[in-house]
């Protein structure tokens, strides 16, 4: 296998997907076929599903909750925590993933960008807070404001990304130009916009690694390179730790 070159103006984004959290045993969206005890999760993971079942929307996320309580990270998780360690501000984690995993593994120079399972939000204060508590009897309220309904703060279908959090992403890429190497580690490319950072990678010059067990075509063919396997396995050869 090949690994790629990391010279010392070398900077590292990597993009993580749901395919890194599967290997610790965290179920995924499509792992369940695109449902939840019949329902479709956009009932249960969008702001209208909220509003209509608040109580049966925090029974999903109080489960999702301890699920990812019992798991570990994995060897993939640790690699990239590993490389962090040798590459200091130089590496910036972006994830889809909100689990959790990453910053147990300890990766520290990290974007959620969909949110994360353990902090909780108050629907008026608009304040995250970490919360591991689990919530099945009745919808929390703030202890704040005494009246706003408390939410898991994680980025629902139909809600817009946090900009900072993009705006930090694309300025770490242009900085890099093309010192930048990107990787895309267990995601599928179909959710905007994480899919299109390969093309911001690529505008740059950068140089671009796919990493998944089963890569879509369309999305492989924007990658220079691409190495079909469990990241767990992958990544502690290809990032040298």
């Amino acid at each position: 296998m090949n690994r790629p070159q990391l010279g010392p103006a070398s900077k590292v984004l990597i993009l993580t997907g749901a395919g890194v959290s599967a290997e610790s045993g965290v179920p995924t969206f499509r792992g369940i076929g695109g449902l939840w005890e019949g329902r479709r999760v956009e009932e249960v993971a969008s702001p209208e599903g909220f509003d209509a079942d608040a109580k049966t929307v925090w029974r999903f996320y109080s489960l999702r909750r301890e699920g990812a309580a019992k798991v570990a990270p994995n060897p993939g998780h640790l690699a990239i925590a590993k490389l962090e360690e040798k590459l200091g501000d130089r590496l910036l984690l972006a994830t889809q993933n909100v689990d959790g995993l990453h910053a147990r593994a300890g990766s520290k120079r990290m974007i959620c960008i969909h949110g994360e399972l353990f902090k909780t939000r108050c629907e008026q204060c608009n304040v995250p807070f970490d919360d591991d508590k689990t919530y099945f009897d009745a919808v929390p309220i703030c202890p704040e404001c005494k009246t706003g309904r408390l939410r898991p703060h994680i980025v629902w279908f139909g809600e817009m990304l946090n900009p900072a959090h993009l705006t930090q992403i694309d300025d770490f890429i242009e900085s890099a130009g093309n010192e930048l190497v990107f990787f895309a580690i267990g995601t599928s490319g179909q959710v905007y916009p994480a899919a299109g950072f390969v093309d911001a990678a690529r505008r740059v010059g950068g140089t671009c690694w796919l990493v998944d067990v089963d890569p879509s075509p369309d999305y492989a063919a924007r990658f220079d390179h691409v190495v079909r396997g469990k990241s767990g396995e992958v990544l502690p050869h290809l990032f040298g730790v």
